[in-house]
């Protein structure tokens, strides 16, 4: 674990932070209380405090506090390179921490060029919506920087227009009143909890019953963009949302990602150890096998084993992606989600984050390696090569 809390028994307690700062922790203290908690905003409504009186944990920090009332923040190991997760901002933090707000919104502002590339400027026959609850602030923002192009685009036009001498009431009705991105809430999410970390039990059965639709919302042949926070297995979407989505015979339904395609697993705090179940994952694999090349899929295997039993730093699951761009795997998530026995004929695109606009997004996050592989520590190297050998081996359960 990245924090680590105890108490010893003369009285003295601690809270310790790892070199790297993966995980976030934050503090406050008064003259009668000391309170931590892994994120800002809670601690600023429950103490009604202001932003500055929230402390963060320094990464390679202890805070002791010692039984006689003394707090104090001393180094105990030296700092790493900074890898603080930027899942966990996309995720599983709290919107209302202001930071955390601006983060969402740019990441939601980042797919923008790619969301317009895919309706083909289509503003009048497309509805812009978001799969509840944690992706709203990015809807919010993939909106605004939807908006600041459409204006762009409605200047220009009413520019040469008028310099043509073309400039009409109908003109303006079809440019502006027509032609506006339109947002509408088109999936509501009645029970609050997050169902890629339920149960494995449970999972299928939340993903069938939490989402619903608001029926009216989309006309038949529209375009449909509904924002995601993240797409970990599929099986939201294949068991629930996009069924439930094609009652409203949309033309096209695509699904907007704020964060890239999540590759590799994580051995720090969020419990995502199982390579097969990562639905990138097993569009990569089905693409190695349509295309003749299954034989990679045990050469990965050795270097793995060889890796794990030197002690080494390689990722070796990276291979298995690199034959292919993300678009070709986006596109094989589509069929590993495509929703059996629906009669809709319509189109389903995956849109994912890249890894430059969520650098650019969340740059003090920079623990990208769901996304790229690259872990801060050895213990993810061997993590991520053990996975795939629990994979290969077809050995369930962690791989740490």
């Amino acid at each position: 674990m990245s924090t680590l809390c105890g108490q010893i028994g003369n009285g003295d307690a601690f809270v310790a932070r790892d070199p790297s700062g993966i995980r976030p922790a934050f503090y406050f203290q008064n003259d009668e209380v000391v309170a931590f908690a892994s994120e800002r905003a809670p601690l600023m409504t429950v103490f009604d405090l202001a932003l500055d009186q929230v402390q963060e944990v320094s990464p390679g920090h202890v805070v002791v506090m010692k039984r006689r009332g003394t707090v104090a923040s001393v180094p105990f190991t030296a700092p790493l390179p900074r890898a603080s997760c930027s899942f966990e901002r996309i995720y599983f933090s709290r919107g209302n921490d202001y930071d955390i707000y601006r983060e969402r919104q740019a990441l939601g502002g980042g797919l923008a060029d790619q969301v317009i590339k895919s309706i083909g400027h289509d503003w009048a026959n497309t509805v812009f919506s978001f799969i509840p609850n944690t992706a709203e602030v990015a809807y919010y923002g993939l909106m605004s920087a939807l908006r600041t192009k459409r204006r762009d685009e409605v200047k220009a036009a009413i520019l040469k227009a008028s310099a043509a001498g073309q400039l009409t009431e109908s003109l303006l009705d079809d440019l502006i009143l027509r032609n506006w991105p339109r947002g509408e809430k088109v999936v509501s999410k009645d029970i609050k909890i997050r169902t890629f970390i339920g149960q494995e039990g449970m999972r299928n059965q939340l993903a069938s019953h939490v989402y619903d639709i608001t029926y009216g919302s989309v006309k038949p042949g529209d375009n449909l963009v509904c924002v995601d926070d993240s797409i970990v297995r599929g099986t939201t979407l294949r068991k629930s949302i996009l069924r439930i989505l094609t009652r409203l015979n949309p033309r096209k339904i695509i699904i907007v990602s704020t964060a890239p395609q999540i590759r590799y697993p994580d051995c720090y705090g969020i419990d995502m150890s199982e390579l097969g179940k990562f639905v990138a994952f097993d569009a990569a694999v089905a693409l190695l096998k349509e295309r003749g090349q299954s034989a990679l899929l045990a050469e990965v295997h050795q270097l793995c084993r060889d890796e794990i039993a030197h002690g080494g730093m390689v990722n070796h699951v990276r291979k298995i992606y690199e034959p292919f761009t993300p678009e070709e795997i986006s596109a094989k998530i589509v069929e590993r989600v495509w929703p059996t026995g629906v009669e809709w004929k319509g189109e389903i695109e995956i849109i994912f984050q890249t890894i430059e606009n969520l650098h650019a997004a969340v740059p003090q996050h920079t623990g990208d390696w769901y996304f790229t592989g690259k872990y801060p520590t050895p213990g993810g190297y061997r993590v991520v090569n053990q996975a795939y050998l629990n994979y290969y081996e077809k050995s369930e359960g962690r791989s740490y």
